[in-house]
């Protein structure tokens, strides 16, 4: 069980997308003349919750906010870094309209795809329907995670949480350019600003990471996975 949810507590599934690579040649090509891709600056919003679904998006480039927001507070669902697909959720012909909002937070690159041509190749590929249904489950999966790891543990392990996924699955290096505010890093991990800054100090004084400037290094990965453990 612990197994589990410390890869399923992150904000991002741990998922390969290989849908994509179960397509004929030409499929690819009957995708590539219904896509456009589209480029977003940092901050602005890719898709609006409530709005009428016509393209399913796929992140070619940048990292993406994915968040539910009613009017006065939001809660942040995941973060999608590059070569992932974002809306699959809109994919059923039952929801007409986003479930969710999506927010550049650096500048991004986005592929939109014709979402009835998308799902006619779920209707006409079987691997690629597997792939996809796949893809849904893991995302299912991680979002259970979430929910677990910011009602069930404490500050110390939601931020330990947040830092490890940065690390290991989204930048896949110790060190790394953190494009994140503290307001962010508060977002993601269900907490106020100054508490974010008050562990993360605490966590550079005991020596797991250090800060300069917008570098962020991670230096004991295993203290931090035994606070993660820990909650």
């Amino acid at each position: 069980m612990d197994e589990i949810l410390r890869y399923t507590a992150c904000t991002i599934s741990s998922h390969y997308y290989k849908c994509f690579d179960k397509l004929t040649e030409e499929e690819r090509k009957s995708i590539e003349r219904q896509s456009v891709t589209i480029k977003y600056k940092k901050g602005e919003i890719i898709c609006k919750q409530g709005s009428f679904v016509s393209q399913v998006m796929y992140v070619e480039k940048g990292l993406v906010k994915v968040f539910l927001d009613n009017g006065k507070n939001s809660l942040v669902l995941k973060i999608i870094p590059d070569g992932n697909l974002l809306d699959l959720a809109s994919v059923s012909k039952e929801f007409n309209t986003y479930q969710y909002s999506a927010m550049a937070y650096i500048d991004s690159e986005i592929k939109q795809i014709d979402i009835n041509a998308f799902r006619e190749l779920l209707n006409t590929n079987s691997e690629f329907a597997k792939e996809v249904i796949d893809v849904l489950s893991a995302n299912s999966v991680q979002i259970y995670g979430r929910f677990f790891c910011l009602t069930h543990k404490q500050a110390f392990g939601r931020l330990a949480d947040i830092i490890l996924c940065l690390s290991e699955l989204i930048f896949k290096k110790k060190e790394f350019e953190l494009p994140l505010s503290r307001k962010d890093l508060a977002e993601l991990s269900g907490m106020s600003s100054e508490t974010v800054i008050r562990i993360l100090k605490k966590f550079n004084e005991e020596g797991l990471i250090s800060m300069n400037g917008k570098t962020f290094t991670v230096h004991d990965y295993d203290r931090l996975q035994q606070i993660s453990d820990k909650g």
